[in-house]
């Protein structure tokens, strides 16, 4: 499973445009919810007993344990390349055996799967196969039965942004199999049930009702978008199917909101809508391909919302544009804000993230968005995003370098508590910004001081970062800042909009509130 701790998720390992084709193979083979199979079991109304339903379901679910092998960080002996090294029982490899190889260790995670085929495919999450940590390899995949037959499982192909992975076992061609259902139809409300190996448990089945729909967790990107449930979940649940009363899969059990460990009754599931047509393209042996900009986002929190002068839930702000890409060639630049894509609104519910991946390759188009006020239309070309290795190593790593100077100014805390920002600011000079961590071409004003009381310490600035641009204007000198408050004061905003870079980190816009008086 994948727990989400607030706006973070941590993995788990206890547990595109079209439709997947399942085709029928010769015989008279069946699905385990075919409607005509499920007529009798899917029960109307406050169900008096799942029973039924479970029978007919049960035997396509699978249990996904992994065999690893994993990279172990040994302790110095002291007294390494002594006569007295071997009288301690220490290490004296430095992580290496007498032969120079590493010293490894094995390991195993636990998941559940959906046989969604007669002949042995199976969907679960990318994470219950991928190696738990840094410097592991799987080496193995086992999918359990429910009648305890045991297979080695074969990758077919695994998509790291949407967290799938598609398996193959070859167990003849009787197996019994489910089919993905219409998750655009799901309500809010609507019974529910998940199958999976909690805890290693094997088959367990627990009930519950759709909490919500198009639930954002905060992760960001295309596929943050989930099926919440009361139904649940624990660790082992991460790849098993979310059913509806009608036997379909709606849903792929992923991840939950909790800070024990625990069900707490805030469950996800990767919408069927989404998964079907990644798990598609997994069967083909393809690399799922998705529509991309070129751009790095940001959410429009109360404060940057207040700061522009427009609705929180309407439109994404764009944190930086990528050289080349066809956002830059587009005309879109830092700091607009995209309100709808192709004549769709970019909410919420329906991100910018979300809306470009599925646009096609190669299309051209229209993109609102609002750039100092005022409203404009562009015309982009929506490319293919790139692997999400790739994309991470863009991002690169970033200096939290704190400090700049080897004297604190006494009257920094004193400065910063009177300024409208809680914040004390100065020029940046090439001394300071090497000792910051900025890159040289950096220009703005660093952070000497933050008044503990502020805005700005509740948003996390801290001395040592630097603000390139105030309400989209570069920031060079003090009377920059003075005047982007005053100005914002006489429009009646509560907020002013800054550019702040953090050592290497990319660049990232900060709403703050105006201290009065």
């Amino acid at each position: 499973m994948r727990y989400a701790y607030a706006l973070t998720t941590a993995l788990l390992l206890g547990g595109v445009a079209s439709s997947v084709a399942m085709q029928q193979p010769l015989g008279a083979q069946t699905p385990q919810n075919a409607p005509q199979a499920m007529a009798a079991a899917a029960p109307r109304g406050a169900p008096m007993s799942f029973a039924d339903l479970t029978a007919k379901l049960q035997p396509a679910v699978v249990n996904i344990s992994t065999t690893q092998r994993v990279q172990v960080s040994q302790g110095t002996n002291p007294f390494a390349g002594t006569p007295f090294a071997d009288l301690f029982g220490g290490d004296n490899s430095g992580g290496t055996t007498n032969n120079g190889r590493p010293v490894t260790r094995q390991a195993q995670s636990l998941g559940s799967g959906f046989i969604i085929s007669p002949d042995g495919y199976i969907v679960t999450n990318n994470h219950v196969v991928a190696p738990g940590r840094q410097g592991a390899v799987v080496e193995s995949i086992t999918v359990t039965l429910p009648d305890r037959r045991e297979y080695k499982a074969r990758l077919v192909g695994r998509d790291l942004a949407s967290d799938l992975a598609v398996l193959k076992i070859e167990a003849g061609a009787n197996l019994p199999f489910v089919r993905f259902g219409d998750s655009m139809h799901a309500r809010v409300g609507d019974w529910v049930l998940a199958i999976g190996n909690p805890f290693g448990l094997g088959g367990t089945v627990t009930s519950g009702i759709i909490s919500a729909l198009h639930r954002n967790t905060g992760q960001g990107g295309a596929y943050d978008r989930y099926i919440q449930t009361d139904a649940a979940i624990n660790m082992g649940n991460s790849g098993g199917p979310m059913f509806d009363l009608n036997g379909n899969v709606i849903g792929i059990n992923t991840a939950i909101l909790s800070s024990t460990g625990g069900n707490v009754g805030i469950g996800f599931a990767i919408p069927a809508e989404q998964a079907k047509p990644v798990v598609d393209q997994l069967m083909k042996g393809g690399r799922v391909k998705r529509g991309y900009l070129g751009v790095q986002i940001q959410q429009l929190d109360q404060s940057i919302a207040d700061s522009l002068g427009l609705d929180k839930n309407r439109g994404e702000l764009i944190a930086s544009v990528e050289p080349g890409g066809g956002a830059e060639k587009a005309g879109i630049r830092q700091g607009d804000v995209i309100v709808a894509v192709n004549g769709q609104p970019v909410t919420p519910d329906e991100t910018l993230s979300y809306l470009v991946s599925n646009a096609p390759i190669g299309s051209r188009i229209p993109i609102d968005l609002i750039r100092d006020g005022r409203r404009m239309t562009v015309t982009a070309t929506v490319g293919e995003r790139p692997p999400e290795e790739q994309l991470a190593s863009r991002l690169g790593g970033g200096g939290d370098d704190d400090s700049f100077g080897n004297d604190e100014d006494n009257n920094t805390q004193q400065q910063a508590a009177q300024a409208s920002l809680g914040l004390a600011v100065q020029p940046l000079t090439p001394a300071i910004a090497r000792q910051v961590g900025v890159p040289a071409t950096t220009r703005g004003l660093v952070i000497g001081g933050v008044d503990p009381s502020s805005d700005a310490a509740s948003k996390g600035l801290q001395r040592g970062d630097v603000i390139i641009s105030v309400n989209g204007r570069p920031a060079v000198a003090v009377a920059d800042v003075r005047a982007a408050v005053t100005e914002a004061s006489k429009a009646n905003r509560s907020s002013v909009l800054l550019l702040v870079q953090r050592g290497t980190n990319p660049a990232r816009y900060i709403g703050l509130k105006i201290k009065n008086g």
